[in-house]
């Protein structure tokens, strides 16, 4: 008996282990074709444009074709070395509103964290919900409820001239010294709803066990918070610092776009907005391409950097 029940049980396994392997492959060919969209969408939107790279070394006129435009080698990237103090003043001003947004990055996990300690459900989908919009909104209407709060005759003069805190109107739309904080402000009531979802997951997926069993200790609400909460989304954090950091010439166009006048124009002038300026402005679009590669390598080479950095300080990378 011993026998015959061990080969049958080896013919059920022979008949199995067919079967599994083709189960597995037609799940593979199924996400494949369900990633392979997404795929294609980030060749076209990516790696296509990488072709763009080649008006930085032809001295390129609109309607005259790429053929018979002018190899001009190196010539814009020396023009780039000459002309650096002007992206000297761009580079600062990208950098500083990075830095300001990289101090302020605690703030998503920071709201998710006591979000999630309010007791009723249906505050927090509330105040989720309500902190979640503005990210939809567009930066032409936050310029306009801007405008029509903090300009000369705004909302916020009149309001502050009747109480007596005010004697005269202000406009910090147009004040150079506050320009840096008051976009970043902006740019914190816009994504912070947004940016808090992800600590949400990751505050959802931590075992709730933990919280069970520290309750039994005795611990309290604040001291749950700090040994299992914070432990628990600090990966998290960690990682999207770590990709923000990468990403600190990055800072996006509109925003600037639409906040940018004479009197800020020194202050506001990110690097995106200076490629946009050279290019669809003074169509420039040789020197606009230059630029647009210096940000590119710089990006990729701090990316690698911060992944080998932290490969050797946590033992893994984030790419």
């Amino acid at each position: 008996m011993g026998k015959r029940e061990k080969e049958e049980t080896k013919r059920v396994r022979r008949r199995q282990s067919p079967g599994k392997t083709n189960i597995f492959k037609k799940d593979g060919m199924r996400l494949l074709l369900l990633a392979l969209p997404f795929v294609m969408i980030v060749i076209a939107f990516f790696y296509v444009p990488l072709f763009g790279w080649l008006y930085a070394f032809i001295d390129y006129k609109p309607g005259i074709p790429l053929s018979q435009s002018p190899f001009v080698g190196l010539k814009y990237f020396h023009i780039l070395a000459e002309d650096w103090s002007t992206l000297a003043r761009v580079l600062r001003n990208t950098l500083v509103m990075s830095f300001l947004g990289i101090l302020c990055a605690p703030l998503p996990a920071v709201f998710a964290i006591l979000l999630t300690e309010i007791p009723s459900a249906r505050i927090r989908k509330l105040v989720q919900t309500t902190t979640t919009i503005p990210n939809f909104v567009s930066w032409i209407i936050v310029y306009s409820l801007a405008f029509n709060i903090f300009s000369t005759g705004g909302v916020f003069n009149q309001v502050a001239m009747k109480l007596g805190i005010l004697s005269e109107p202000s406009n910090i739309l147009a004040n150079e010294d506050a320009v840096w904080y008051f976009q970043t402000a902006l740019g914190i009531w816009k994504s912070l709803g947004w940016n808090a979802i992800i600590y949400f997951a990751a505050i959802a997926g931590i075992d709730g066990e933990l919280f069970d069993a520290a309750s039994v200790d005795g611990a309290g609400r604040f001291q749950k918070i700090l040994h299992i909460t914070i432990p628990g989304i600090s990966s998290t954090f960690i990682v999207l610092l770590l990709l923000s950091a990468s990403n600190i010439l990055s800072v996006g166009l509109d925003q600037y776009l639409v906040f940018h006048n004479s009197m800020v124009a020194d202050k506001i002038e990110v690097i995106d907005y200076y490629v946009y300026r050279l290019g669809l402005i003074t169509n420039d679009y040789s020197y606009a391409t230059t630029v647009g590669i210096l940000k590119t390598i710089v990006s990729v080479t701090l990316l690698f950097s911060i992944n080998g950095l932290s490969k050797k300080i946590r033992g893994f990378g984030i790419v």
